[in-house]
């Protein structure tokens, strides 16, 4: 579960979201830091029971600095409301598939995660591997598990086809999709309550063929 301060901490930068106001609360934001981090320490330990290669990360490589970059962005708010963990098997920086917690109060937080806006060689791939293995990719995320507990996948989607695939495809409606993913929503209430990490964990788990079969794409 996380404090009731985190969460009121990131209501807070939501509305008042500039330099001094931050700097004047500093001692909370490293309150909140510290508290999400070691939520996802947790959430790492769970789920090195069943995937060894989150063993050896820690809470950092999986969090995401709250400082935005404004150089090329028309919003120029200095801060993220939110805080966001993405658990692979290379931390934050891996360019595959993996798990992401989006924390941020307002109705707008979720666990979810899969593969989103690759770079061309990796759409490709994963393109491919669908479009070769459409049986298995859709006993995955037809399942009734994946289906209740995500609804469908989704993704920023192409108005046609790529080159190379034509509409009578089988897989077409999933060769015009740029991202891969999906996505459970999580209340308010949701974020302060006990089950928050062993609910966190059973989503993840409940996605993990779903990670798996996009990863083995770029094996």
């Amino acid at each position: 579960m996380l404090k009731t301060s985190t969460i009121a901490f990131l209501e807070q930068l939501a509305l008042n979201n500039n330099k001094p106001w931050f700097d004047a609360n500093r001692d909370k934001y490293l309150d909140a830091k510290e508290d999400y981090e070691i939520f996802v320490g947790g959430v790492l330990n769970a789920l090195a029971e069943n995937e060894p290669l989150f063993k050896e990360q820690k809470a950092k490589d999986c969090i995401f600095r709250i400082f935005r970059d404004v150089r090329f962005a028309k919003d120029k708010s200095p801060y993220k409301p939110n805080f966001g963990a993405f658990f692979s098997k290379g931390g934050r920086k891996f360019p595959g598939a993996g798990y992401y917690m989006h924390l941020e109060p307002g109705g707008n937080s979720f666990v979810g995660g899969g593969l989103w806006m690759p770079e061309a060689p990796l759409l490709k791939a994963v393109r491919q591997e669908i479009d070769y293995n459409l049986p298995d990719f859709k006993t995955i995320v037809d399942n009734p598990g994946f289906k209740t507990t995500f609804g469908e996948v989704k993704g920023e989607s192409l108005k046609n086809l790529p080159s190379g695939y034509t509409a009578d495809n089988p897989a077409a409606e999933y060769m015009k999709l740029k991202s891969f993913t999906a996505m459970h929503n999580l209340q308010d209430s949701d974020l302060t309550s006990p089950a928050l990490q062993t609910n966190t964990v059973s989503i993840f788990n409940t996605m993990k063929p779903f990670i798996d079969f996009l990863n083995k794409a770029i094996a």
